[in-house]
């Protein structure tokens, strides 16, 4: 049985939407989104928001999130299935792919870079990681629980590739922060 999507979909998409803004433009900054999504097993109330909101008929998706969040997002987005190197979303749920096998764009159109949507366990503003670049004015602390002991390893290798890249998406629960493209992390 596929379970509802908003209940407002205009209003709580255009929150949602705003979220993301939010999140994109103020790195690390955890934003919290509209309460009453109930996603299927495997998918956070974020990370069905976030894909309600990005994802339609015109985007090619690639996740693990299994077959009920797969019926689900099919329903409600219509995003087209993708191999991994040619999805315009990628959702990980449970292990994270490495990030040098998504796409990360061409010089010429470098938003064209996959966004990946990473369900993680928590998500803490003040603590953690030390993020600096643009939207931060000095640097903000960003706490991300149940990340792959290798994300910071990945994210330093992409940096080499700017202008092009992989913006990441971080979704726990309610919760929404984001990673662009041009933020530099540094252990706590």
């Amino acid at each position: 049985m596929i379970t509802p999507a908003f209940a407002d979909p205009v209003r709580d998409s255009q929150h949602c939407f705003r979220a993301v803004l939010e999140a994109m433009s103020r790195p690390g900054r955890v934003q919290r989104l509209p309460q009453g999504l109930v996603p299927p097993p495997g998918l956070d109330a974020a990370t069905a928001a976030v894909l309600l909101t990005l994802s339609d008929a015109e985007t090619p998706l690639w996740h693990d999130a299994g077959d009920a969040a797969d019926a689900w997002l099919r329903f409600h987005c219509g995003s087209p299935s993708s191999n991994l190197a040619d999805a315009a979303f990628v959702l990980a749920t449970t292990a994270m792919p490495a990030l040098a096998g998504m796409n990360a764009g061409s010089d010429e159109e470098p938003e064209s870079g996959t966004t990946l949507i990473l369900q993680v366990a928590s998500l803490e503003g003040g603590a953690g990681w030390r993020l600096s670049g643009p939207g931060i004015e000095r640097h903000h602390h960003l706490s991300v629980g149940g990340l792959p002991a290798n994300f910071i390893g990945d994210w330093q290798a992409q940096r080499g590739l700017f202008p092009r890249g992989v913006d990441v998406l971080l979704c726990a629960g309610q919760d929404l922060a984001a990673l662009p493209r041009t933020t530099m992390i540094e252990e706590g």
